[in-house]
């Protein structure tokens, strides 16, 4: 999977197609992830001795396939690649070339 953990991503399929946000959780076994304000879902709580019953609004998991790397600097979805820097392995920006990490 090539988004990790506090990338910026771009959804290009489902009911929250075109929103932007961070990444909060990438979980590769399931190929999926969580991305800050996309696929909200409402959760009731119920109350307890130490907690207030409330309405909790929480991200759901969506498909890794689902979004694409969003690039901050050209305003753009772009394809992630990998290129062998040295003894590293980096992501890099397949239009342009440039390093992501």
């Amino acid at each position: 999977m090539r988004i990790k953990k506090d990338d910026t991503v771009i959804v290009i399929t489902g009911k929250d197609k075109g929103k932007t946000g961070k990444v909060l959780r990438a979980m590769p076994k399931e190929n999926k992830v969580v991305v800050e304000g996309v696929n909200v879902q409402t959760k009731h709580q119920k109350q307890t001795r130490t907690e207030k019953a409330e309405i909790k609004h929480i991200e759901g998991p969506i498909d890794a396939s689902n979004v694409m790397f969003y690039d901050t600097k050209t305003k753009e979805a772009i394809k992630v690649g990998y290129k062998i820097d040295g003894d590293r392995k980096v992501r890099v920006n397949r239009k342009t070339g440039n390093v992501i990490d």
